[in-house]
């Protein structure tokens, strides 16, 4: 097993590759972008493994690498989940370019997640010698949708995951103290849209139907539905209606987010949700939207994985915490399916998705290792 003064002699290399990354911008909705972005990464990983792009009309094309020179090629394959999409729009990288501190870089998506991207290539042998022997096949999943739910690439996940003995998932720790995930609420998004029926507000209000009137008993039903005690949350987060102040209004609408820890309060919520019906008369309500990012729950078999991981980084000198966040990854679409899942295994820092956006230099060198040591010995 490497360890972390072995890999700090790729140090330089890492941080020259990330810069790249990240001045290759790919902002979720760029096709050509995310494109340009996947043009280098194909020919990064070539010398690698098999690399298989998959053509996608709707956003950036996707990339699963699979390598097979290893100890134990019979074995089923570890599956690797990384993004090459960032939040940040075309133009961010001038005015915030890859900058390195004594301790720290900074970047727009350095952290979420291209610096994950660089430990991948590092502990797969992209540097050359010295590196890992991999002890089973692996398949590296470089999907181009991560930040904006997935739509593309949930069925390739999912499909892939399907023949894998694990998942490791190189999403970002939870900060400050960098601990692995072993649970992330799943997410889901909702529109209610009410009808009602206009008229003249001073003239005859008698003859409509006010749909913000609705909205509003909505509001609270929708309200109703969280159960914070154990961490189920709902948020109406935005609403719009009407047409003129005396107009009695016709439409009206909310856009709500829900997060729950399990399969069964997502089951509860979608229930709930479908069985909204109208106080004010002459008014129609419907609802839109699901649970579409289903909850990573904690079992057994991923609380195993975490506990391989936490020994091999004792090993390396690490201190790894096991912990939870109320945000999704694509961890939780394979989750769902029962496929053992670990998750946080980036690059620790700080400022996902904010303009201090930044990676540890020294968690690089750590997490690069600890990588490495699942690689080869899990």
């Amino acid at each position: 097993m490497l360890d972390r003064a072995t890999i700090a002699v790729h140090e330089a290399k890492l941080l020259d590759l990330i810069a790249r990354l990240v001045h290759l911008e790919s902002p979720s909705t760029d096709k050509a972008l995310l494109d340009a972005c996947a043009n280098e990464l194909a020919a990064l990983f070539t010398g690698i493994g098999q690399v298989e792009r998959i053509a996608n009309h709707a956003g950036g094309d996707h990339l699963r690498i699979t390598v097979t020179d290893v100890a134990e090629p019979a074995l089923p394959p570890a599956l690797v989940l990384c993004h090459y999409d960032t939040v940040w729009p075309a133009g961010t990288v001038a005015q915030r370019p890859f900058t390195v501190t004594a301790d720290r870089a900074f970047g727009p998506g350095a952290y979420d997640m291209k610096a994950s991207i660089a430990m991948v290539y590092a502990a797969l042998g992209g540097f050359g010698q010295p590196a890992p022997r991999l002890r089973r096949p692996v398949i590296v999943l470089l999907t181009s949708d991560e930040e904006i739910g997935s739509p593309t690439s949930r069925a390739l996940i999912e499909a892939t995951a399907a023949q894998a003995a694990h998942v490791l998932v190189i999403e970002p720790p939870t900060e400050p103290d960098g601990a692995l995930k072993t649970a992330r609420k799943g997410g889901g998004a909702f529109r209610v849209t009410i009808t009602g029926k206009a008229a003249h507000a001073g003239v005859e209000p008698e003859k409509g139907a006010s749909a913000i009137t609705e909205l509003a008993h909505q509001i609270l039903a929708v309200n109703a539905l969280a159960n914070p005690a154990i961490g189920t949350t709902v948020n109406v987060g935005v609403i719009g209606g009407g047409t003129r102040p005396n107009v009695v209004p016709a439409e009206a609408w909310m856009e709500v987010d829900v997060r729950v820890w399990t399969q069964a309060e997502a089951a509860r919520i979608e229930a709930g949700m479908a069985a909204l019906q109208p106080v004010t008369p002459g008014t129609h309500v419907a609802v839109s939207g699901s649970v579409r990012r289903p909850p990573m729950e904690r079992t057994p078999a991923s609380a195993a994985l975490f506990a391989r991981a936490q020994e091999l980084g004792a090993a390396l000198g690490l201190d790894i915490r096991e912990g939870s966040t109320g945000g999704g990854s694509d961890g939780n679409f394979t989750a769902a399916l029962g496929i053992p899942t670990l998750d946080g295994l980036g690059c620790p820092g700080a400022g996902a998705h904010a303009d201090h956006e930044q990676i540890s230099r020294q968690g690089l060198i750590d997490r690069t290792a600890l990588l490495c040591a699942l690689l080869s010995e899990v």
